[in-house]
């Protein structure tokens, strides 16, 4: 047991010096900040300029679609480690990306056959 103390020390003062830290910062952010409140401040923010509040509530659609790029995209990133280790692993490498792309490749065919892409 006697094994397990530095680690113990150390994972304490690993969550104390971000506390502290952070303690620190908040309290020296709320002696420094303004103290008037803008109403310019509360209004929605969207490239650059303030907007008016948008009437009703935001189409699913546009959540769909957001969640269909990150998918994508993401999986586009899982090319990388692929291209990086080509040389290492040979033909089984090409075989497997070849069936990544095809999974990949159905999946995006659903999405647009279903519409997915489309902004109405």
């Amino acid at each position: 047991m006697e094994a397990y103390v530095p680690v113990l020390i150390y994972l304490g003062v690993a969550a104390a010096v971000p506390l502290l830290i952070t303690a620190l910062i908040e309290g020296m952010a709320r002696r420094r900040r303004p103290r008037r409140d803008d109403p310019q401040k509360y209004l929605s923010y969207e490239s650059g300029y303030p907007t008016p509040s948008m009437p009703g509530r935001i189409p699913v659609k546009f959540y769909l679609l957001a969640m269909l790029f990150v998918v994508f995209d993401v999986e586009a990133v899982a090319f990388y480690p692929w291209a990086v280790n080509l040389r290492d692993l040979g033909a089984f490498g090409l075989w497997e990306v070849a069936a990544f792309v095809l999974v990949l490749a159905i999946g995006y065919a659903y999405v647009w056959k279903r519409g997915g892409f489309q902004w109405k």
